[in-house]
C-alpha cells in the first residue's frame, strides 16, 4: 500500500473499518501529557441496585494507568453556548439546579436523540454531519485524538462540529455521545463549548462516562458551583475523592457549613489534611454563607498542575503559579485565557496563546486589551500592547497606525507567539488602505486573513505583484476565483518562498482546484508532493468529503493535524485536508487553512 510520508508515520486509520480499533496519531510525539488522575478514563460502572441508575457507557474508553486513591478533577464554566468567531465569550455562571428537588417537566425535557448547542451568530453543523458512522468508531477517534491541534482554522470547524446539536449515531448512548465530544472541546481548550454541550444532557440521563466529564467540564470553567446538581449521583455511581469533596462543596456553598464539615471530614478518607486538593476543597467550602473558614494555600513542593488544581484556585481567587503551567498540556492556558474570575491582564498572555488555536478571537483580544486599557495597568507591559493596539486603530496617521502595527509583531519571540500577534492587529491591518509603496505587505495580508477578513484582504490583489508571497496568500484565499493560477505566476511564488512553503502553497492551491492537471503533476513533481499517495486516512477522510459528511471532515481534518506545531503536518496532509473540505462544501474552511499553512510556516 502505499502511504503519504507524514514525518515517516502512516495514518492507519482501521478504526473507521472496525469500530474500536486503534488509531495512531500524527505527531504522537506530541501529544501533551493528561491532566487527569490516573484513573479518569476507565469509567466505573452504575451499580444494579439502584434507583434510576446512571446509564453505563456504551462507548470504549480510554485508558491511563491506574493508581489509587484518585481525585477527579473538576472544570466550571458558564452555560452559555459561545460564538463561533468570538470564543471568548464571558457570561457570569448559571445558578445550578438541584436534581435531586426538581423534577423538569415533558415537555422541558431533551432527548437523547440530539445533544448540543447552538452558538450565537454561526449556523450550526447538520444533525447528520457525521453522516452514517457508527457511534463506536466516532467515540475511539475523539478519546485517541491528540489535541490540541496544529491548526487554528482546523479547530474551529472542529469546535463547531462538535458542539452543534447531533444526531447521535448507532450503537453509543447518546450521553456517551455528549460526553466525548465534551471531552474532546476541554482538551482543545474549549472550556465554555465543553459545557454547553454536557448541559444539553437532562441530569436524569447522564451516564458514567458524562458524569466524569461533567466534572472536568465544571473545573475548566474555574465553576464548582456547577457540580452541585450532580454532586449526589456522581458519588453514587463514580467512587472517586472528587466527588466525596464536591458533596461538601456544595453543602458549604448552599450555607450549611455543619454537614460540609461533616462530609468534608468523610471525604479526606485518610488523606492528610494538609493535602492541596483537600485544602482547595475546603477554601471552596468556607466561601458559602456563614463559611467562617480561613484556609493558606501553599504552592510550594507542588510539582503537578491538575484540572482540580487549576479549577478550584482559579475559583477560590488563588493564582496559579506561572511555572506549574509548563506541568499541564497547553489547554490549561485556553482556560485560563476563557476564565472571567481573572483579570483582563492575567488572561492577556493566555488568551493570545488562545487566539492561536481557534479558542480566542481577533475581536475577543481587541476587547481584552481595550478593558486593560480603561484600567489601573497602564503601566505594565500588558498596558504598553494596549496603549499600541489603540494607535494602530484609531491614529489618524496611516504611518503611525503601521508602525503600531509592527511594533506589536516585533514583540513576539515564537512562532505561536508571532501568529497571535497577527491575530491581535488582523482587524486594524484591515483598516490600511491598499498601497504598493508600503513594504512587507504579506504580512498586513496575513494578519488580516487570520481572522477571516478576505474581502479587505484581496483589495491589495491590484498592488502585489505577480509571484509574490503576497500574491500567493491572496490566491488562496481569494473567494471568487474562477480559474486556474498561471503555473509561471506560481514559478515565481516558489522561489520567493522558500521550499517548505511553496510545497503548501502547492498543496493548498491543488486541493482547491486552482491548477490544470498537468501543472498539477508539474508541481508535484517539481516539489516531491505526493498528492497522489494514499493510505486508510486519505481514503477516509476523501470519502467523508465527498459524501457531504462536514462532521467527519472535521474530524479527520484534526487527525491530520496531531501535532502541537505545523512543522509535522505535510503538504500531503493539508491537500487531502483541503480537497475533502472543498468537496463537502465548506471551501472558506479550506481557504483559511491552506493560508494558515503558508502563514505559520514562513
Amino acid at each position: 500500500m502505499t502511504t503519504s510520508p507524514i514525518k515517516g508515520r502512516h495514518l492507519a486509520l482501521a478504526g473507521l473499518l472496525l469500530a474500536g480499533a486503534a488509531v495512531p496519531a500524527v505527531g504522537q510525539q506530541d501529544k501533551p501529557e493528561s491532566i487527569l488522575p490516573p484513573g479518569f478514563d476507565q469509567p466505573e460502572q452504575a451499580p444494579t441496585p439502584a434507583p434510576r441508575p446512571a446509564p453505563a457507557a456504551t462507548a470504549p474508553a480510554a485508558t491511563t494507568p491506574s493508581a489509587a486513591p484518585t481525585i477527579a478533577p473538576s472544570l466550571g464554566n458558564d452555560t452559555a453556548p459561545l460564538s463561533n468567531s468570538a470564543a471568548a465569550e464571558e457570561t457570569a455562571p448559571a445558578t445550578p439546579v438541584d436534581l435531586a428537588r426538581y423534577e423538569l417537566p415533558e415537555f422541558a425535557k431533551h432527548s437523547l436523540a440530539r445533544t448540543g448547542a447552538l452558538a450565537a451568530g454561526n449556523t450550526p453543523f447538520p444533525a447528520k454531519a457525521f453522516g452514517k458512522a457508527d457511534g463506536r468508531t466516532l467515540a475511539v477517534l475523539m478519546q485517541r485524538l491528540a489535541a490540541p491541534v496544529a491548526s487554528r482554522w482546523v479547530s474551529i470547524a472542529l469546535r463547531r462540529a462538535l458542539m452543534s446539536p447531533l444526531d447521535t449515531p448507532a450503537h453509543i448512548n447518546g450521553a456517551d455521545f455528549a460526553a466525548e465530544r465534551a471531552w474532546l472541546l476541554l482538551r482543545m481548550g474549549e472550556a465554555n463549548a465543553a459545557r454547553a454541550v454536557v448541559n444539553d444532557v437532562d441530569g436524569d440521563n447522564y451516564s458514567t462516562r458524562l458524569l466524569q466529564v461533567a466534572m472536568q467540564a465544571s473545573l475548566a470553567s474555574a465553576d464548582p458551583g456547577g457540580l452541585c446538581g450532580i454532586a449526589d449521583r456522581g458519588n453514587q455511581y463514580v467512587h472517586q475523592r472528587g466527588w466525596a469533596l464536591a458533596r461538601a462543596m456544595c453543602a458549604g456553598l448552599a450555607g450549611k457549613p455543619n454537614e460540609a464539615g461533616q462530609l468534608l471530614d468523610q471525604a479526606r478518607g485518610g488523606t492528610p489534611v494538609s493535602d492541596i486538593d483537600n485544602l482547595l476543597a475546603e477554601k471552596i467550602l468556607g466561601t458559602g454563607a456563614q463559611g467562617r473558614r480561613a484556609v493558606t494555600i501553599e504552592w510550594g513542593g507542588i510539582t503537578r498542575l491538575t484540572a482540580w488544581r487549576w479549577g478550584l484556585a482559579t475559583a477560590a481567587g488563588e493564582e496559579v503559579p506561572l511555572s506549574l503551567y509548563a506541568t499541564a498540556g497547553p489547554q490549561v492556558r485556553y482556560w485560563q485565557a476563557l476564565a472571567p474570575q481573572l483579570t483582563p491582564r492575567q488572561r492577556a498572555a493566555a488568551a493570545e496563546l488562545a487566539a492561536t488555536a481557534g479558542v480566542f478571537s481577533n475581536a475577543g483580544l481587541v476587547d481584552l486589551y481595550s478593558e486593560i486599557a480603561e484600567g489601573d495597568d497602564a503601566n505594565t507591559t500588558e498596558g504598553g500592547v494596549a496603549r499600541d493596539l489603540r494607535t494602530a486603530y484609531v491614529d489618524t496617521d496611516v504611518a503611525d497606525r503601521i508602525k503600531a502595527i509592527q511594533t506589536l509583531w516585533a514583540e513576539a519571540s515564537t512562532p505561536r507567539t508571532q501568529y497571535a500577534r497577527l491575530i491581535l492587529t488582523a482587524r486594524a491591518a484591515s483598516w490600511i488602505p491598499a498601497d504598493p509603496k508600503i513594504a512587507e505587505p504579506e504580512k498586513l495580508i496575513a494578519s488580516m486573513l487570520s481572522a477571516g477578513y478576505e474581502t479587505k484582504a484581496m483589495e491589495w490583489r491590484a498592488v502585489v505583484p505577480h509571484g509574490s508571497v503576497a500574491w500567493g496568500l491572496l490566491a488562496l484565499a481569494d473567494p471568487g476565483a474562477t480559474g486556474p493560477v498561471a503555473y509561471g505566476d506560481f514559478d515565481s511564488f516558489k522561489d520567493a518562498a522558500g521550499q517548505r512553503r511553496a510545497q503548501l502553497a502547492f498543496a493548498g492551491l491543488a486541493g482547491l482546484g486552482r491548477f490544470e492537471t498537468s501543472d498539477a503533476r508539474r508541481g508535484a513533481t517539481a516539489l516531491n508532493v505526493q498528492i497522489g499517495a494514499q493510505n486508510d486516512w486519505t481514503r477516509a477522510i476523501d470519502a467523508a468529503g465527498k459524501r457531504g459528511d462536514t462532521g467527519m471532515v472535521a474530524l479527520l481534518a484534526a487527525v491530520g493535524m496531531q501535532s502541537r506545531v505545523w512543522d509535522n503536518v505535510t503538504p500531503e496532509a493539508l491537500f487531502h485536508i483541503v480537497a475533502a473540505m472543498r468537496a463537502a462544501g465548506m471551501t472558506s474552511y479550506a481557504r483559511m487553512i491552506a493560508v494558515e499553512a503558508v502563514t505559520r510556516s514562513a
